[in-house]
């Protein structure tokens, strides 16, 4: 029997002619046009239909092209509108700011050219972060996140800020151009310890942070830097409190399936 294909998809509220961004939902024997950078934010795999059966991993990427999804809870579809384009100009669109006028004043240096597309909120996941995270082999404590993304933009040569301060996980996909993530032992550039190239599609492979009490994160001191001029996705997956929850929580033998 053959599935009836099916989804439900909108834009993203970056989304512009610069770089088409789509959220697809419910997606059953979906089609993926052209060549796209597919971004599973779930926590479970994505088949893609092939005769060579591979998956999209959980909170990674890759780049697709004239192929089916079997099925999946949620996808994001990016589709640059070409990789030479020239594109400074996204941070004109509506709701681009630069990351000083979204913090505190002086918490932020103007002369680091960074901004920020609008956030958009695209799903609610359950997961154990802890088993996310590898840090054990069995997920044992489910927990509620409203996870969101967000697109950013840095011209060639930018250091975008050694820091360590999130109360979420991230992971970023490369959009256009060449960057990397960087890891340090302090806000020092020359401590470096850890460079993680990244071209279009691909995703850091795991999140940089790990789990300290009260669903609370630490991470290392990092940064994004671009090579070229940039633009890349990050994806938050912010905690909701107990008292809170809007998901239920799944059965045992779900949870062993």
């Amino acid at each position: 029997m053959t599935a009836t294909p099916s989804a439900t998809e909108r834009p993203l509220n970056f989304s512009t002619p610069y770089l088409r961004a789509d959220l697809v939902r419910d997606a059953v024997d979906y089609r993926v046009e052209g060549r796209t950078i597919v971004v599973n934010p779930g926590v479970t795999p994505v088949t893609i239909a092939e005769e060579f059966r591979k998956t999209i991993p959980p909170l990674s990427s890759t780049v697709l092209a004239d192929t089916r999804i079997e099925k999946a809870d949620a996808l994001l579809l990016l589709r640059p509108a070409a990789e030479d384009a020239e594109m400074a100009g996204i941070v004109g669109e509506p709701g681009w700011s630069h990351l000083a006028d979204l913090l505190d004043p002086g918490d932020f240096s103007r002369d680091t050219p960074l901004h920020r597309s609008p956030q958009d909120d695209i799903n609610t996941v359950l997961f154990d972060p802890a088993y996310v995270l590898g840090e054990r082999e069995t997920a044992l404590d489910q927990r509620e996140f409203n996870v969101f993304a967000n697109l950013w933009f840095a011209p060639a040569g930018t250091d975008c800020f050694i820091h360590n301060k999130h109360d979420f996980i991230e992971v970023h996909t490369q959009v256009h151009g060449l960057g990397r993530m960087q890891r340090f032992r302090n806000q020092d550039q020359a401590s470096l310890y850890q460079d993680v190239l990244m071209s279009p599609g691909y995703t850091t492979p795991d999140p940089f942070c790990a789990t300290g009490p009260h669903c609370s994160y630490h991470y290392p001191m990092h940064q994004y830097r671009a090579d070229t001029d940039c633009i890349w996705l990050a994806i938050e997956y912010h905690p909701v409190p107990r008292a809170l929850r809007t998901l239920p929580l799944p059965t045992p033998l779900e949870s062993r399936s």
